[in-house]
Order: structure tokens, then sequence, then C-alpha cells
């Protein structure tokens, strides 16, 4: 069997229904809709969310929490990620976006995590460090800067 030559088994595709073409067609005028009412006006019928006009569920529990205007978004990079870079390597953020290591910069902020091991002595520039990402970078013989 060949690519050109796959197609679905019989009777698994149906061919589409076109309504509202004529009454011979049997789907014409209504176009199988019925009378009036909401289900047959376009974009008629009800939402997901309907409950027969009880209060749905999303209204009647309370709100929680807020959104913290001021909270510092980081893109976090593992430890073990740094390993593709040379011994003695200074490791900055422009460096991580160009490795593919980080998707974008902007105004977010870089934090090292020390998921893993690092076996190069690298000079790494971030944001942040962990306290554990920090010493390990440091006992490998390189340097966690922050900036």
């Amino acid at each position: 069997m060949r690519l050109h030559e796959l197609k679905p088994a019989p009777g698994a595709r149906s061919v589409r229904r076109r309504v509202g073409r004529g009454i011979g067609s049997g789907l014409g005028k209504t176009s199988g809709r019925g009378q009036k009412g909401q289900k047959s006006r376009s974009g008629g019928g009800k939402g997901p969310h309907f409950e027969g006009g009880q209060t749905p569920l999303q209204r009647r529990l309370p709100k929680r929490g807020f959104t913290n205007i001021f909270r510092t978004v980081y893109n976090e990079v593992k430890l073990e990620a740094l390993n593709r870079f040379e011994e003695g390597t200074v490791v900055t953020p422009e460096v991580m976006l160009e490795a593919g290591i980080v998707r974008k910069l902007g105004s977010d902020k870089i934090k090292v995590l020390g998921d893993g091991k690092i076996e190069k002595a690298l000079t790494v520039q971030a944001h942040g460090f962990t306290k554990s990402a920090a010493a390990k970078i440091e006992a490998a013989g390189g340097k966690a800067e922050v900036i």
C-alpha cells in the first residue's frame, strides 16, 4: 500500500447535507430547523453553561483572590541547561536567548533554578538565583552575578 492509495473505509465518510435548496430536496424552506423559535434563528440556542434559567454555577460561587499588579515575572532556567556552553563563558540573558534557553526577554527577568548538576566553570549573569543554584555554580568554579 502506498500513500496515494490510502482512502477511508467504506461508509466512514458521508456527504455533507446541503440544506435550504428547495422543497424537492426535503430540507428546503426552514432547512430542517422547524418553524419559529430560538433554535431556528442563526446563532440561536443556549450556551454550554446554560442551566435552564437557574443562576449559573460561575455566578453562584463567590469571587476569591486578586491579581497582584506588582508581581515579578521570571523566566525560569534550570542549571542543567547551562551545560551546553563552553568552559569560562560569560552567560548573559542575551546569550541564553540566542541559545534558545529563554524564549523572550522583554520585561521578564531570568531566574536560575538549582535543578540538575553543572560541570563547567561559567560566569552566569541573571536577575535572580536560588540558593542551591548559586552554591552549585560556585562549587563548579564559576560565578553567579545578579544584574
